[in-house]
């Protein structure tokens, strides 16, 4: 019996921990989140395949245990990324939603670019690659929302 709640206990925390730390790339879901959740959105746009700070950014602090943690406890993550190698091609309808994306929150069209935005939308911040400690990026990104 105490296995059984132990290997329970295990997976209901694996599971939320796992969906807990989801990127997300719906834009119109994270604002429902973000309002629900009083939380900031925490947009990146990025070059997933071709991009080269755009990976450094992701290997170096998004992916970090440290990063996912912390920012969840502030911010829903949402990803707009453009891919340019045919093998990774998004839908018609997610191209379509990041490309609006970056109309509004990306006009300069930099990447990676990370954007603190509130819950209805209003932009609060913006940086880029900066090579620095996951603490230190976010504490940057905290900044933005105070």
């Amino acid at each position: 019996m105490r296995t059984i709640i132990l290997i329970l206990s295990f997976s209901f925390f694996g599971i939320y921990f796992l969906s807990a730390q989801e990127w997300l790339t719906d834009f119109e879901k994270a604002k429902q989140i973000a309002t629900n959740k009083n939380h900031s959105i925490l947009l990146v746009f990025s070059g997933s395949d071709w991009c080269a700070p755009c990976i450094k950014l992701e290997k170096q602090v998004l992916e970090t245990s440290e990063f996912k943690k912390d920012a969840h406890e502030n911010y829903v993550l949402v990803r707009a990324d453009f891919p340019r190698k045919k093998k990774n091609q998004l839908s018609q309808k997610l191209q379509a939603q990041n490309k609006k994306l970056a109309e509004t929150y990306n006009r300069s069209g930099g990447f990676p670019l990370v954007v603190v935005i509130d819950q209805f939308g209003k932009k609060l911040g913006e940086v880029g690659y900066i090579k620095s400690s996951p603490k230190e990026y976010l504490e940057m990104l905290d900044n933005m929302i105070k």
